[in-house]
């Protein structure tokens, strides 16, 4: 089996040299840049599997280093590294496309551990035989949602959703019985959703699309990593 590529990007040397080190003797290959600069000429001339990313750097930060990658709709799972380890600090890396998000100083295998799961998510969605055909329309008991028109419906009443729910139940929709991290519904819907909100919206949908929202049928949350929506 050929070695995941990993790109470590941190302008600190020693640390730089620890991750490839590390990460070498179990099993990676492993390119390394000082900044966003350098960062940038090796995406452009190597295929990456993964990027390990420092956030504060001189120059170009690796949070605008990960906005910029995700407008160019790179799919390059990224892996942030920061000594920044509020909340706060963690949303904004999340909200600019970051796949998940590491506080310094850390554990090298609680890193290793986190790059893994991301690959395995990673290959599982890249996976055509393991990822199931997008849904149009999807019924749950009595109601009805068309992601084409964007409408909820109860026989012939129509469910008024907002701009925002409609965005979610549409990503649920077209990943039908799939696990979807906050995160990840926070990319895919983008616009006002984020990962702060995710929480609030998904609430509100139920409220619309369960019998008892307290035990939802339909919309359910999967522990430790975040929602799946089921038809009927």
């Amino acid at each position: 089996m050929e070695k995941a590529h990993v790109l470590v990007v941190d302008d600190d040397q020693r640390l730089r040299e620890l991750l490839r080190s590390f990460l070498s003797r179990n099993s990676f290959r492993v390119t390394v840049a000082g900044d966003a600069t350098e960062a940038r000429e090796r995406l452009a001339s190597m295929d990456f599997d993964l990027m390990v990313l420092d956030v504060m750097m001189p120059g170009e930060s690796g949070l605008d280093l990960t906005a910029a990658l995700r407008q160019q709709k790179k799919p390059i799972p990224i892996l942030m590294l920061t000594a920044m380890g509020e909340a706060k600090d963690r949303i904004a890396g999340f909200e600019r496309g970051a796949d998940d998000y590491l506080p310094k100083p850390f554990e090298p295998r609680e890193l290793l551990l986190r790059i893994n799961s991301i690959l395995r998510r990673a290959t599982v969605q890249a996976t055509p035989a393991a990822t199931p055909p997008a849904v149009a329309v999807v019924r749950l008991g009595e109601l009805r949602f068309d992601t084409k028109r964007g409408e909820l419906t109860n026989g012939d009443k129509r469910i008024k959703l907002t701009d925002a729910e409609r965005a979610l139940l549409t990503v649920f929709t077209l990943n039908l019985g799939q696990d979807m991290s906050r995160e990840t519904l926070a990319r895919l819907v983008g616009g006002e959703v984020n990962v702060r909100t995710i929480d609030v919206q998904v609430t509100r949908l139920r409220r619309k699309i369960e019998d008892d929202p307290k035990f939802p049928r339909y919309l359910q949350t999967v522990r430790g990593t975040g929602y799946r929506l089921v038809g009927s």
